[in-house]
């Protein structure tokens, strides 16, 4: 996708509208407990500021249903951006309206106004032409640099751009296009893929799309257990989807026809019971017995998947291989993740598509070292699956 970014353009003395994914985990105190996504967004927000136009930022926080609820009040965010700039960040009463109006108009070139939570406004979801048209009139050029909400039509994302003529991507909309479509346009080969997840019913279309592109797929979590329900395996009391075993069959089928190596696991972790208490170990996967439950991909799979992670020039990770959040039940994901690091000084170009693998390369403290992690977990997704993203296609080509 070919889209003009923030570098094409000058945005001196212009009152800049961007849509920012400031929504972030606060604590009981509204304490923010990670700021990634504020920080993945500076690079934008300084390059706007330092080219003297007039930032208007704008994002959603949580689930306020429409309503204001100051429980999802956006000033703590504020707070935290001031500091990350150490600068002053005026924080608006609202995102739209004649006060916000004022307070816009009234910006000097280099100063940052962060609007109230979009989702304030139920307008915002339903992608609403006049709020849409509001938000437009705030601004003279209009920047979006939140992936993670670019599969969704809002009126912040989609609706916003049939309103003010310059549309463009941000740094971080940029560099998600960059290696997420490289990996689906022009992977450097052997390009592996490692999907997990614990339905077959939520990866398959992901399946489907990169069975066209990937040499390897690397299959973990709980989806495998339909696979080997689907070979006749008997797979105890872990989880199957029943009425994806037949699609099962067809998968392994298609890859086998177009001549991909799909590899599923030899070994699993066993536990009566998922709790942080209970006791596990490593059984191959044709004795698994009927009150026991698949938790991780054993040691034997784990070796073999990094031996196929190490011989890539591009690999690509959606979805952790057991229930990570366990410790005990961990160490299929973490080795996985180990891997891509390894993989990425080894000069491969390692990816890993947002939401629980981010979150597991955050555990394992090895985010620093993967080529790149994507921001936008569903939206990420949704890319893999081949799919147009509104609020990216919505944008100057």
């Amino acid at each position: 996708m070919q889209k003009k970014t923030l570098s094409d353009i000058s945005v001196k003395g212009k009152r800049v509208v961007m849509r920012v994914d400031f929504n972030v985990p606060l604590d009981d105190n509204k304490i923010i407990t990670d700021d990634k996504r504020i920080v993945e967004s500076l690079p934008s927000i300084k390059k706007v500021i330092s080219d003297g136009g007039r930032l208007i930022l704008m994002s959603h926080l949580g689930r306020p249903k429409g309503k204001v609820n100051p429980e999802f009040s956006l000033d703590p965010v504020a707070k935290k951006l001031a500091e990350l700039l150490g600068s002053p960040v005026i924080m608006a009463k609202d995102c739209v309206g004649s006060e916000v109006t004022a307070q816009v108009l009234a910006l000097k070139d280099g100063e940052v106004i962060l609007l109230e939570n979009l989702r304030f406004h139920s307008e915002e979801e339903a992608n609403d032409p006049d709020f849409s048209k509001q938000l437009a009139e705030l601004g003279e050029v209009y920047v979006n640099d939140a992936f993670g909400t670019a599969h969704r039509a809002h009126a912040s994302t989609e609706g916003i751009t049939h309103f003010i003529k310059t549309a463009v991507a941000g740094f971080l909309i940029e560099r998600e296009l960059l290696y997420l479509g490289k990996a689906l346009q022009e992977p450097e080969r052997p390009f592996v893929a490692i999907l997990g997840g614990s339905k077959i019913s939520g990866k398959i279309d992901v399946l489907e799309n990169l069975f066209k592109k990937v040499d390897t797929v690397l299959i973990g979590g709980a989806m495998v257990f339909t696979f080997f329900k689907a070979q006749g395996y008997q797979t105890g009391k872990s989880l199957v989807e029943e009425s994806k075993v037949e699609l099962a069959l067809k998968i392994l089928d298609e890859a086998k026809k177009k001549g991909i190596k799909l590899l599923l696991p030899t070994d699993v972790i066993l536990t009566a019971e998922i709790s942080a208490d209970s006791s596990s170990y490593a059984a191959s996967i044709a004795s698994i017995p009927e009150n026991m439950i698949g938790v991780d991909i054993g040691p034997v799979t784990a070796e073999a998947y990094r031996n196929e992670i190490l011989s890539a020039r591009t690999v690509l990770w959606n979805g952790p291989m057991g229930v990570f959040e366990i410790d005990n039940f961990a160490a299929g994901t973490m080795a996985v993740a180990k891997a891509l690091t390894e993989a990425t000084a080894n000069g491969a170009t390692t990816i890993v598509g947002g939401g629980d693998s981010a979150a597991a390369i955050a555990k394992a403290g090895l985010s620093k070292e993967i080529t790149h992690i994507s921001t936008g977990g569903g939206a990420s997704l949704e890319f893999l699956e081949g799919k147009e993203l509104p609020g990216i296609a919505a944008l100057n080509d």
